[in-house]
């Protein structure tokens, strides 16, 4: 139920990845009625904030939906510059930060060109750089023990003569933020490295999807190293994934290399009133953050409890390391067949023995504690 790339059916032909299964699909296969699957998988929350339910349930969207949004995103822009601190020169929306990723692939991953990825990640990273036809170069993070950092030193080589550089932080799936300094230290030596070499240095981004949940965005870094792309969303502290909203903040030669390849009115009428009105309101996500680091502590505790090993998390979901790849899928399948969906990781990935788990509401939480407790 991850994205597992799949290979080439011909040369010519896109590379194809299979995606999570359905509500539908897992409840016809484990014989779960729909309305008890749960989704702890996809790292969303189980309520939209009041804010959005009041617009929705008033239709007040400031245009018809028979009409097409506006195509600069005016308003959206606006309240976006205004709560991340920066020039609405600076931004570019998208249909959810997905769209925003594809854009950035679009618009400086030439095909042939190279990518280089900490691996684990965020797994678009390697879609989107596979469908531009680039070479990947994936860098082993290291180990739990080190909170699965990237290895500055082997990032910083593979980086000489990439075109690409992805970045998640906190990451996505390990939960925790690079250490401070780390994603500093390695801009200033791709610039160095660059400037000896007399050509330009690759484009890092930074994926800031969960920045919300650690209290700390690096935004600002793009003062210093130009081609530095940071991601943000609407999706996850915001609890508005369904509305796909997402942002591209940059200095504003590199907005103008990417706005090119954004389609017109990706993004729909309702998103655009909606994800504007919350971010303006100060306090539309706050009692999602708190509520997610109330649950997210309630659910380490009670899983360690039930013999489970949970890694750290600053994020809105935990990493379980179960030893082996093979415990890890017989516990999937246990929650499976209870309507309970993980986040799995297929044979070969660096966390197939681990699953992922989002914070749920209370009542799935509970529903989860109660499974892991069973199967033990």
């Amino acid at each position: 139920m991850s994205p597992t790339p799949v290979t080439f059916s011909s040369p010519g032909d896109p590379i194809a990845y299979a995606w999570e299964a359905t509500d539908e699909e897992v409840a016809a296969r484990y014989g779960v009625p729909i309305e008890q699957v749960a989704r702890f998988d996809l790292n969303t929350s189980p309520a939209a904030p009041a804010l959005a339910a009041r617009m929705l349930a008033a239709g007040a969207f400031g245009r018809p939906v028979s009409e097409y949004p506006p195509s600069d995103y005016r308003a959206l822009i606006a309240a976006a510059a205004t709560r991340y601190g920066v020039g609405t020169d600076e931004l570019l929306v998208g249909a959810g930060a997905d769209e925003i990723l594809d854009l950035i692939a679009k618009a400086f991953l030439p095909p042939g060109g190279i990518a280089v990825i900490p691996t684990p990640s965020y797994a678009m990273f390697r879609v989107d750089s596979e469908q531009r036809g680039a070479t990947v170069r994936a860098i082993p993070r290291l180990g739990p023990e080190a909170g699965y950092a990237f290895e500055g030193a082997r990032l910083r080589e593979a980086a000489r003569g990439a075109d690409v550089v992805w970045l998640c932080s906190p990451n996505n799936p390990t939960g925790l933020a690079e250490p401070d300094g780390a994603i500093e230290t390695l801009l200033v030596e791709l610039e160095a490295d660059a400037a000896a070499a007399g050509r330009r240095p690759p484009v890092v981004v930074l994926d800031e999807a969960y920045a919300e949940f650690s209290g700390r965005s690096l935004v600002g870094l793009r003062s210093r190293y130009p081609r530095l792309v940071v991601v943000r969303t609407a999706s996850k502290a915001y609890a508005l994934a369904g509305l796909r909203v997402g942002f591209a903040v940059a200095r504003p030669e590199m907005i103008a290399r990417m706005a090119p390849y954004r389609p017109p009115g990706s993004v729909a009428v309702p998103s655009v009133a909606i994800v504007t009105a919350a971010l303006l309101d100060p306090d539309t996500a706050r009692p999602n953050i708190e509520r997610v680091q109330i649950e997210r502590a309630r659910l380490a505790r009670d899983l360690s409890s039930a013999g489970w090993t949970i890694r750290p998390s600053v994020t809105n979901f935990v990493l379980v390391d179960f030893g082996t790849a093979t415990a890890a899928a017989a516990v999937a399948e246990g929650l499976l067949q209870r309507g309970l969906v993980p986040r799995t990781f297929p044979a070969g990935h660096p966390l197939a023995h681990c699953l992922r788990i989002t914070v749920r509401s209370d009542a799935e939480n509970d529903r989860l504690l109660e499974a892991a407790r069973a199967i033990g």
